[in-house]
């Protein structure tokens, strides 16, 4: 029988200076992704904003969610936006016309959402295996969405079936209370972003926000290079019994956790970026991660939901609703089929073994769908 080892004063040590060590890590990771929004909303907001001024037909109307929420990178935000220009009559004064209008820039900002992550895996790229996990994992979530409004779209276009949902969920909570809730997250990372943002105003550049993502994104690199690093030589089995025993024991589990993170955080950027350096050490599979990433899409619509429930008009709360009904049906229609429910798993899977033999591939590939693709289409056909 092997001897069992008790723990030395200098190994204990050691242990809590790695534990300190991979909160502060955390820490500068956390930063890098508000950073990293922050910027892009600096440069697009305005546009997206602009974007987001005038309703357009419904499959432009999906680009244009798409670009604006790949501009500002916040679902949360975009759907604000459309709930405003809804409550303002910018798509008529018939709210349940205006409800089906904005239907289609939800599914875009699902789908635009889903950058963030994908961009936080490039942080692996220059370690095959790691990035091999941590794009497939990053990617899973992007193919779920598009997946799921390949499905919708169609159904709502013809039959109005997430539009009519969300006025029947409008209709039953109309006359609410407001309800509010500040993310601790974003409680302990905005004045560090705040105050890097202001240092970096004051360089005298002529657009900051472009060094403030570069800078986020030279943080983001340094993090989950050591992040990954430090996690795999403290608490890689631990972490492996823990994940496999309780939070990813079971499909359910997983999508509860994702929803209870996003509410927690308000973000389902961050949820579903916190994984990824995780995947990237190889503690959580693929198949662990999607279910969780289905979790985070219904959590990103809850405080938008708990903000709407006012006394007030019906077209605004409904829009909000329609965003937790997209992503229900989503997951009613795909989830339970399990040959349906491996295409998006499959699909992660193959552009992985794609982008680690080219890596270049994933750099252009979230280029062309996030930004490219929806802004040629736009122009193209206004």
């Amino acid at each position: 029988m092997p001897e069992l080892t008790t723990p030395t004063p200098d190994s204990k040590l050691l242990n809590y200076l790695k534990v300190f060590a991979i909160l502060s890590i955390l820490y500068m990771f956390l930063i890098s992704i508000g950073m990293i929004g922050a910027g892009f909303k600096g440069l697009g907001r305005g546009f997206a904003e602009e974007l987001l001024s005038s309703s357009a037909a419904p499959l432009i109307g999906l680009f244009i969610g798409i670009l604006a929420t790949s501009l500002i990178q916040s679902s949360s935000t975009t759907t604000s936006l459309v709930v405003g220009m809804v409550a303002a009559g910018t798509f008529g004064d018939d709210p349940i016309l205006a409800v089906s209008a904005a239907i289609p820039y939800i599914m875009g900002a699902n789908i635009g959402t889903s950058v963030t992550n994908t961009i936080v895996s490039l942080g692996h790229i220059v370690n095959k295996n790691e990035f091999k996990r941590a794009f497939s994992a990053s990617i899973v979530h992007d193919f779920f969405n598009v997946f799921s409004v390949i499905i919708l779209f169609p159904l709502q276009l013809y039959f109005g079936i997430i539009s009519k949902t969300a006025n029947w969920m409008a209709s039953l909570f109309m006359g609410a209370g407001t309800f509010t809730f500040k993310s601790p997250i974003k409680m302990i990372t905005e004045p560090a972003v705040s105050a890097i943002k202001d240092i970096i105003k004051m360089q005298d550049v002529v657009n900051y926000n472009w060094l403030l993502i570069i800078v986020a994104l030279i943080l983001l690199f340094i993090s989950l290079r050591y992040l990954t690093v430090l996690i795999r030589s403290l608490v890689m089995e631990k972490l492996e019994a823990f994940f496999d025993t309780h939070i990813f024991k079971t499909w359910i589990r997983a999508l509860l956790f994702g929803v209870f993170i996003t509410i927690l955080v308000q973000s389902s950027s961050i949820t579903t970026s916190l994984v990824i350096p995780l995947a990237g050490a190889g503690i959580l599979q693929l198949r662990q991660i999607f279910p969780y990433t289905l979790g985070a899409n219904i959590g990103t619509t809850i405080t938008a939901l708990l903000a709407s429930l006012v006394s007030g008009t019906h077209a605004p709360l409904a829009v909000a609703f329609g965003h937790l009904a997209f992503n229900i049906f989503g997951i009613s229609l795909i989830w339970p089929i399990e040959k349906i429910r491996n295409i998006p798993i499959q699909l992660a899977e193959w552009f992985a073994e794609l982008a680690i033999k080219n890596r270049l591939i994933p750099i252009v590939y979230v280029l062309v769908v996030f930004f490219l693709i929806p802004l040629s289409l736009i122009f193209i056909v206004r």
